[in-house]
């Protein structure tokens, strides 16, 4: 057949290992792009911190997550869309400015105002025209974190910003800002110090010529957090920015802390601020524009955590209507003076808007999400529509298929998810999850061998989670409530996310880290301390929390504890230890002694996030270490092969305001890294020595942990969940010494033959269809089309694509394995790309369907694969190339008593009736169209002949008809395409049954008309 003179090469060769010791191995980025991630949820949403809408468009609302960008709903929170990625360099929004006198005008700042210890730092405003579709960066890339963007009430091109600055460290880009030309530049029109920022503005709701400001000195170090001082409080313009003053009247006047405005058209004069202070803190109200204050209301609902929280929202028609977000959500109708809690889905509130023209419809945010309500907060919408969960790492179960665990921040117990779809029924919008112990800071740590049993923390207390019946026995070692001590006056120091890990050489063994390094070999029962002190413990850092206004003791800011354990893989005891204020120590004999090998040179007091043992050799392994808390955001990531006597920096190609917080060595190939930054993924093909983006389709979002589990890349991120990166096996075999040939198709990984409902792509989560993934390299565009072929076990092909888009020039490929007409026809594929470098098509595990008119046969109704070896033919300009693999039982069947057996039989019987629903059709297809030609010619006697015929074939119009031959053998067809089975006598004997009545039916026409191919019969 023409397309098929060709040379033959069967490559069965692995493309090896890189060469560690050459050349630098790069992989142009754009040539990988065929290799995508997959988000697998959970669709529980995470922390939101600012919320805007428009009067104009109903309907229509955005919400800015802390770690997960921009978002925006068309229907009232039904579903969201995020709009900010491939435009934003940050996942971290701080406030969303839409112009009131038009709507599709948008500024956003970044970087969160909640201040917390993984707060993630902006990157500057970007502008939107047009409602979001696009974006662009108008600049203030260096202002840390934004406040507040406010936008000019009738002139689009003017806005403001309250910019906090650098949430660790002192920098002179703090100030209120404004633009005059939409973002083209901007001036700092009010600036105090490099220490002291902005909270919030507000316009005069009348005049905007008059705006007041909100000063905060803010600061995060690891061991604590500085909101207020002496310096700060409330400023006023009323030049329209070009000069301000300090209002002090009735304000508080000695320490001084977060503030944040409220006003209403309602009252243009009255102006709310909840102000952070000591003394004196609490809700205060001016009737005189800001010119005097008083205090109403000093509840302290209103100001728990003011550095997380402190957000007061006015209504529009009703001055007296005042709302406070904090832990709680509280509503006033005197203007501050009681206060009536009110329910909203999730605690831990942040931000409010009311629409001016319905005040019974809002939209507020907090830890869980975005929610919108149309009836003044007594009914809300979903929170489980929005893949923005913020995760502190991963951990994966060895069941089948395999689960996902972490703790989620901000929301109840530790949560897993599935890596794919564990029933065969459709994925609703939410996906599957399910709590695993422990709370929000996690790690859950599945027990290997029993997933059933999960390994627990919360807050520093550690639990064993039974899956089965819901209940947790807790082992808290020390049984000591660590909130609101100081460090060094407790016994054991345990941070909120602590470590567990479970020995990869001794499932039974069980470590847990505070300042020492603890195991235990009965679940918690009883535990060993096995170390001494591993941290730097330095007494100057051992201080309470939260100065000077506000004490914050949750255990979070708890500096010298452990907060990274990992146990080599090739050798039994050795373990390495590594500090959240910098050490990193290791034991070679399981715990008896103990070496600091804390790389040198390497800047103090970081936190070590991550230590990887290799698994190929027991003397090398990796370290991150992060150091943006202290205001160094450059990558610090290390390489050992001495068992951490001496360290190389490896961080050549990840950018230096990158900060490293995760790296793995791949297990199925030495010196194949991946590494996690702040902001994004990247790769490394020859041991660290080069590093090159892995991004792909990735949203710009913190990597918080990787693992490699089964052959995938999986990780977790610090706000858009899980994602999973299907079949490494293209990488492990990628290396550019061998990228010089002009073809290479990979060897396939061997797959599970599943089933389940996919989730399309592009949905949350997503669960591909099943199928073989089939990865191949072109160093350039194709002369021509090319082909690719699944072939089974006897060499016959089975089903064929071609990248050829041309219906008039069929492509048939010769085959004997049973099909109508005895050839494959290769069906067009967009999936076949052509373009150079790694492509990646998906075989979806299926035979052939049943012919039609359209002459094009496609995998639809088709009966899937039975177990067994299969091949892949990859014919690029005349060339040939095959690799072999193997389709595997779906483990579950075992328990089900389903044999492979059974499923060859079901394959066979299924390809038998699919052959008798392509004669039958193509005998439809005929009898229509001679007994169209024979009413065409007046012939009675021959259209009375095709009539009985064709009734017999085609089931006639009409409501509840008799079915006939095609229905019934599609009926046939489909039931036994339900499930995994052996076929039941009955499907046999049925088969038979409609066997003969085709066998009649194309007897009756060779008789009338005459030998043809459309009147084959079926032996």
């Amino acid at each position: 057949m023409r397309g098929f003179t060709h040379k033959f090469v069967v490559v069965f060769t692995f493309l090896g290992l890189v060469n560690l010791a050459g050349a630098q191995n790069f992989v142009d980025p754009q040539l990988l792009t065929s290799i995508e991630y997959r988000s697998v949820g959970p669709t529980r949403g995470g922390r939101v911190t600012s919320v805007a809408g428009h009067p104009n468009t109903p309907g229509v609302f955005f919400m800015g997550s802390t770690g997960g960008g921009l978002w925006k709903t068309i229907d009232y929170g039904s579903n969201w869309n995020n709009v900010s990625d491939g435009f934003f360099n940050t996942p971290s929004i701080g406030a969303i400015g839409i112009a009131p006198s038009k709507p599709d005008v948008i500024y956003v700042g970044t970087g969160s105002d909640g201040l917390r210890s993984n707060v993630i730092a902006g990157k500057g405003v970007y502008k939107s025209t047009n409602a979001g579709r696009s974006w662009e960066k108008v600049g203030l890339e260096k202002t840390g974190h934004i406040g507040a963007v406010e936008v000019h009430p009738t002139n689009p091109d003017v806005a403001f910003v309250a910019a906090i600055g650098s949430a660790f460290v002192p920098n002179v880009d703090r100030g209120v800002y404004r633009t005059k030309d939409g973002g083209k530049s901007w001036e700092k029109v009010l600036f105090l110090s490099d220490t002291i920022g902005f909270s919030d503005l507000e316009f005069h709701p009348t005049n905007p010529q008059i705006i007041y400001a909100g000063a905060w000195r803010a600061q995060r170090t690891p061991w604590t957090i500085i909101s207020g001082g002496k310096v700060g409080g409330v400023y006023k313009s009323e030049d329209g920015g070009n000069t301000w003053r300090q209002v002090a009247k009735g304000l508080p006047a000695d320490l001084i802390g977060k503030i944040d405005f409220a006003v209403s058209p309602a009252d243009p004069q009255r102006v709310y601020a909840l102000i952070e202070a000591l003394p004196g803190g609490g809700l205060y109200r001016s009737n005189d524009a800001g010119e005097s204050w008083s205090l109403v209301s000093s509840s302290r609902f209103l100001l728990d955590r003011p550095f997380y929280y402190c957000n007061v929202t006015a209504n529009p028609l009703n001055a007296d209507n005042v709302f406070v977000s904090a832990t709680g959500f509280w509503r006033s109708n005197n203007g501050g003076r009681t206060w009536t809690a009110l329910n909203t889905p999730h605690g831990d509130d942040h931000d409010l808007w009311i629409n001016p023209r319905d005040t019974l419809e809002w939209i507020e945010s907090n830890d869980g999400g975005a929610n919108i309500t149309r009836d003044g907060g007594k009914n809300w919408s979903t929170q489980l529509n929005q893949p923005t969960a913020e995760l502190y790492q991963v951990e994966i179960d060895d069941q089948f298929p395999y689960w996902l665990y972490a703790g989620q921040q901000d929301n109840g117990t530790a949560i897993t998810v599935p890596s794919l779809p564990p029933y065969d029924s459709p994925v609703g919008p939410m996906g599957y999850y399910l709590p695993a112990g422990g709370c929000e800071t996690g790690p859950a740590v599945p027990k290997p061998g029993n997933h059933n049993i999960v390994y627990a923390n919360c807050k520093g207390c550690f639990s064993v989670y039974d899956k089965r019946n819901g209940q947790e026995r807790n082992y808290f070692i020390g049984a000591t409530n660590i909130y609101g001590h100081k460090p060094n006056d407790l016994k054991f120091r345990f941070q909120r996310v602590t470590p567990i890990h479970v020995s990869p050489n001794n499932p039974k063994v069980v470590y847990y880290g505070s300042q020492y390094l603890h195991r235990t070999l009965d679940e918690g029962l009883t535990w060993e301390t096995i170390s001494p002190d591993l941290t730097a413990n330095e007494p100057d850092k051992q201080v309470i929390s939260g100065s000077p206004i506000t004490r914050d003791v949750t255990g979070e800011e708890y500096y010298s504890t452990i907060y990274e354990i990992r146990e080599s893989k090739k050798l039994a005891g050795l373990i390495w230890v590594g500090a959240n204020d910098g050490p990193i120590h290791v034991t070679r004999n399981n715990g008896k002694t103990w070496q600091n090998v804390t790389p040198a040179g390497m800047p103090k007091g970081g936190r070590v996030d991550c230590i990887d043992p290799s698994p190929h050799r027991p003397n090398k392994a990796y370290a991150a270490i992060l150091l943006y808390q202290l205001g160094d955001w450059r990558p610090y990531l290390y390489k050992t092969e001495d068992y951490g006597q001496s360290w190389t920096l490896i961080t050549k190609g990840i950018p230096v305001d990158y900060p490293v917080r995760t790296v793995r060595e791949d297990p199925s190939r030495e010196g194949l890294l991946y590494a996690g930054t702040e902001y994004g993924m990247f790769v490394s093909f020859d041991d660290g020595l080069n590093w090159q983006p892995f991004q792909q389709n990735l949203p710009i979002t913190p990597i918080t942990d990787i693992k490699v589990h089964q052959g995938d890349l999986v990780i977790s991120t610090m706000g858009r969940g899980f994602w999973i990166l299907d079949n490494l096996s293209a990488l492990h075999q990628l290396a550019k010494p061998n990228l010089t040939q002009s073809v290479v198709l990979f060897k396939p990984r061997d797959q599970y033959r599943l089933r389940y409902w996919p989730n399309r792509k592009g949905s949350e989560p997503h669960y591909p269809s099943p199928g073989i993934q089939i990865d191949y390299w072109l160093k350039e565009t194709p002369q021509s089309s090319i082909t690719l072929e699944i072939l089974n076990a006897q060499m016959q092909t089975i089903r064929a694509f071609t990248s050829q888009n041309n219906p008039r020039d069929t492509l048939k490929i010769p085959s004997k394995a049973g099909m109508a007409m005895g050839f494959v026809i290769a069906g067009f594929s967009d999936a076949l790309r052509t373009t150079p470098g790694v492509q990646r098509f998906v075989w979806d595990l299926r035979h052939l369907g049943a012919w039609d008119r359209s002459g094009v046969r496609t995998s639809r109704g088709a009966p899937m694969a039975a177990p067994g070896q299969y091949f892949v033919r990859l014919t690029v300009n005349g060339v040939a190339s095959l690799q072999g693999f193997k389709i595997l039982p779906d483990p579950r069947l075992i328990n089900a008593g389903v044999t492979a057996k059974d499923l060859q039989m079901q394959e066979a019987l299924s390809l038998q009736i699919i052959e008798l629903d392509s004669r039958s059709r193509i005998l439809g297809a005929t009898v229509t169209q001679e007994r169209a030609s024979a009413q065409q010619k007046n012939d009675k006697q021959l259209s009375s002949f095709y009539d009985e015929l064709h009734a017999e074939l085609f089931t006639a119009e009409g409501r509840y008809m008799t079915p006939r031959l095609i229905d019934q053998i599609s009926y046939l067809r489909s039931m036994l395409d339900q499930g995994d089975q052996r076929p039941g006598k009955d499907a046999y004997t049925r088969y038979e049954e409609l066997k003969s009545w085709y066998n009649r039916l194309a007897k009756q026409a060779v008789d009338k008309v005459g030998n043809r191919k459309e009147f084959n019969l079926i032996d």
